[in-house]
């Protein structure tokens, strides 16, 4: 359905605030978990449990919602994604126990989930390949506005109103945003309509990213973590059998292993994410550890990278409007790459400079490359598919994260064992994220590899 350019620009900015607000409720709540325990008496792994089951409610249900949005129209997945995460928001504002608060966070993810799958598929629908670009970057800038605005809003809010207005004050921007969208996002889109829905490949891949998800993330806590993630990994290997075996896959694998620019691009964000997301974690436990920085001056320096991811992700989408969005991905990739290399190379006296300078590469690289990485996707596939694409890149962002933490929480494992990160203990750290850095880098350079190959003509 066409369109007009008024229509669109206010679909993209009901998309862009729903984005801003899916990652600052996954990053503001990290600061909230202290204030939460004392209110609620919890123990470590019920505040665990707050964080672990929103990524969880993600990434299970992206791909399996991005394929059904496809067949059923993703205006209504999108709609009813707001519905739940607005009605989710309230219930965890005004929780009465913390078992509720963990429910309804799982919920929230749902509603993430509902959102995130559907928003890129819209905005590919209803946009001009020569408007894509730009209208991508606009999402993908608040995204990162999302993730740097949560630490800092919500430490001023816990401070000054309580830790539950992170979720009061998002109740009404996201009642206006459902009002918009029911009143403004006209028609609907499901070019895959009147196909089956693969329920038995949904079932199967969420049971084998659960056992993988949950393995990972409770490694430490968890006396079967290993068998539960060895056995996410056996069906997962089932999963990729049966979805090559069926006519309407919610993974379709032989079509993305045909598709190169398809298959490369996923690839590429998965690298990127896994090798770039860890160096937040490191970096704040270095400043305030190893420098003594406090915590909210750790937060004003951290801040730095994602405000430039912000500010470059819709230049750099407006950049591949116009040309080739591939090799703009790849220089991202190489800037990124650049970043890791040098944040090798910091130690426990290293310039406060070289600390903004790793961190504005490093923003700069993601900006450039995230949205010019997507705009080749989304451009790569076919309209049925737009669903399922929207979906793959949301759950290569999240298992690329996931990738990272599994690294990191081996190698604090392999040279700290159970010793806390202290000052004491600060030279076995820095040689943890030495070592980081050093396989993040090479993570880097094999992303750099796979953005060149899919500009390679046949």
């Amino acid at each position: 359905m066409q369109e007009s350019k008024q229509a669109r620009g206010v679909i993209l900015w009901v998309i862009a605030a729903v984005q801003f607000l899916t990652p600052f409720m996954f990053s503001a709540i990290g600061v909230a978990l202290p204030a939460i325990g004392r209110e609620f008496s919890a123990g470590a792994v019920q505040l665990g449990l707050i964080e672990m089951v929103y990524i969880l409610a993600v990434a299970l249900l992206l791909l399996p919602i991005g394929r059904f949005a496809d067949i059923h129209g993703r205006r209504r997945i999108f709609l009813s994604g707001t519905l739940l995460l607005t009605l989710a928001t309230f219930a965890l504002a005004t929780a009465p126990t913390v078992n509720i608060l963990i429910i309804f966070r799982f919920v929230q993810g749902i509603g993430a989930a509902m959102i995130t799958s559907t928003s890129l598929a819209i905005l590919t629908s209803i946009y001009p390949p020569e408007e894509r670009g730009r209208a991508m970057g606009v999402v993908v800038g608040c995204v990162y506005l999302g993730i740097s605005a949560g630490p800092t809003l919500a430490g001023l809010m816990i401070d000054f109103l309580g830790w539950r207005w992170i979720f009061y004050s998002a109740v009404p921007v996201e009642v206006l945003i459902l009002l918009f969208a029911l009143t403004r996002l006209k028609g609907e889109w499901a070019d895959s309509r009147g196909e089956r829905f693969d329920w038995i490949g949904s079932i199967l891949y969420i049971i084998a990213l659960s056992g993988i998800i949950i393995g990972v993330l409770e490694a430490q806590r968890l006396p079967v973590a290993g068998w539960l993630a060895g056995g996410g990994i056996l069906v997962m290997i089932a999963f990729l059998f049966y979805e090559n075996s069926i006519a309407y896959p919610i993974f379709p694998l032989k079509k993305i292993i045909a598709n190169r620019v398809f298959a490369l691009s996923n690839i590429a964000t998965w690298l990127n994410y896994a090798a770039s997301f860890g160096i937040m974690f490191f970096f704040s436990i270095y400043l305030q550890v190893i420098r003594g920085v406090s915590p909210k001056v750790t937060g004003f320096i951290l801040i730095t990278q994602p405000l430039l991811q912000a500010f470059f992700a819709p230049l750099a989408g407006k950049m591949a409007d116009k040309h080739n969005p591939a090799p703009i991905a790849t220089l991202g990739m190489a800037f990124c790459t650049a970043g890791l290399v040098a944040a090798a190379g910091i130690h426990a006296t290293s310039s406060f400079i070289s600390i903004f300078a790793v961190l504005i590469v490093m923003g700069v690289g993601f900006g450039l490359f995230s949205t010019p990485n997507t705009t080749a996707i989304m451009a790569s596939i076919d309209r049925r598919d737009y669903g399922m694409a929207s979906s793959m890149i949301a759950t290569m962002r999240t298992t690329g994260m996931l990738t990272a933490m599994t690294l990191i929480t081996i190698l604090l494992s392999a040279f700290l064992g159970t010793e806390p990160v202290t000052v004491e203990t600060g030279h076995l750290f820095l040689a943890a994220m030495h070592t980081a850095m050093v396989i993040f880098s090479l993570l880097g350079f094999a992303g750099m590899l796979c953005s060149i190959g899919r500009t390679r003509k046949k």
